[in-house]
């Protein structure tokens, strides 16, 4: 059997079972078990197919069949400007996050260049990691309560070459003193320039999560009390009064958090600004304080 066989009964088969993208899933996925670049797979189309090749591949074609995301079969997701190592004990990065960093990236283009940052519930790193290798001067505070998490994060860093320019805190993010003391520790200032986090936000019986999202991502970085909203509160209330004048706070939300998030918000007293970033589906994404 030739690859391009392959290739086309296995975006036939991803398609029976409904998937988002099943000729990208194809792709990705035999491109990783043959070990090629994608752009490869359309250069060997009539190359045979040996026996440990195709044993190989319908490991992986079983594994996406169960419903297990690419990301977790191939390691890894790209997001923003790099690729981050990922596991079943990391939420996936998605498109919509990287507004945070976009944002972060346009607010510090006048500010100064050694930004203090905090990162809450950092999962794989993909955010502070990535406002690292955006200002080069900045150092920053990774928190997470999964200590595999951090793991996953810790290689990330060594793999973008910012290990030195960051500290990763095994604690609840809702233990700021501990979280801004390693601050003080670190960047040498009691002010926070920029706190980035994408929390849990989803409502514990909120029936439009994707059933493989709940069987395969880590049900600690998804859910949250309140409607989803107890930690984008309780965490914005805890470090709001750290932030630096100027500062910026961006925390991820559900699509219908916009004004309760806005309302919590301005009832802090501490923003000179509050707004909602929209994703590109026209949906809340983001809530957005600066000092």
């Amino acid at each position: 059997m030739k690859l391009k066989e392959i290739l086309d009964k296995t975006t036939a088969f991803f398609k029976e079972k409904k998937f988002e993208t099943p000729r990208l899933d194809a792709e990705l996925l035999l491109a990783h078990g043959l070990k090629l670049e994608r752009i490869q797979l359309y250069l060997r189309f009539d190359q045979p197919m040996k026996e440990d090749e195709l044993a190989v591949l319908r490991e992986l074609v079983r594994r996406r069949a169960q419903g297990e995301p690419v990301a977790y079969i191939l390691g890894y997701r790209d997001f923003y400007k790099s690729r981050f190592e990922v596991n079943s004990s990391t939420l996936i990065p998605r498109p919509e996050t990287e507004h945070i960093v976009e944002e972060v990236v346009e607010w510090g283009k006048s500010k100064k260049t050694d930004l203090g940052i905090i990162d809450l519930g950092c999962g794989s790193g993909c955010i502070g990691l990535s406002l690292l290798k955006e200002f080069p001067e900045a150092k920053l505070i990774a928190v997470d309560l999964s200590e595999k998490a951090l793991e996953v994060a810790q290689r990330n860093a060594q793999s973008l070459e910012v290990s030195d320019r960051v500290r990763f805190i095994h604690t609840d993010a809702a233990n700021a003193d501990v979280v801004l003391s390693a601050y003080k520790d670190f960047v040498g200032s009691n002010k926070v320039d920029v706190l980035v986090s994408n929390p849990p936000y989803i409502a514990h019986d909120d029936s439009q999560v994707e059933a493989n999202v709940k069987k395969f991502e880590p049900a600690s970085a998804l859910y949250a009390d309140d409607n989803g909203l107890a930690l984008i509160k309780n965490w914005s209330k805890q470090y709001a009064s750290s932030l630096n004048h100027p500062g910026i706070m961006l925390m991820e939300m559900g699509m219908t958090q916009g004004h309760a998030s806005k309302e919590h918000f301005e009832s802090l007293r501490t923003f000179n600004e509050i707004s909602v970033t929209k994703d590109l589906s026209g949906h809340d994404r983001v809530i957005r304080g600066e000092t």
